[in-house]
């Protein structure tokens, strides 16, 4: 069940004032994993969340796709890592 980011209203997460629904996913897995995560539900985006469990931010297949593509790219880059 996803977490609310209202729970607590003193604290704030990147993604309040965001559609934050959606495959929660862990902030370790890496891109390529993550892409077929999303491939997978059907869903342009994931909610990414730490090791507490707590929203983070989202992340687009778009953004991934990009950072796959750039010449940087190894299969070792974690979602925690993409900006």
């Amino acid at each position: 069940m996803p977490r609310s980011t209202n729970e607590n209203p003193t604290h704030r997460t990147p993604t309040d004032g965001v559609d934050a629904t959606g495959p929660q996913v862990w902030n370790d897995m890496t891109v390529e994993v993550a892409l077929s995560v999303m491939a997978a539900a059907r869903t342009r985006h994931l909610v990414v969340c730490d090791e507490d469990g707590q929203c983070t931010g989202l992340v687009t297949r778009a953004r991934l796709t990009t950072v796959r593509d750039s010449p940087g790219y190894t299969d070792r880059v974690r979602l925690r890592d993409v900006r």
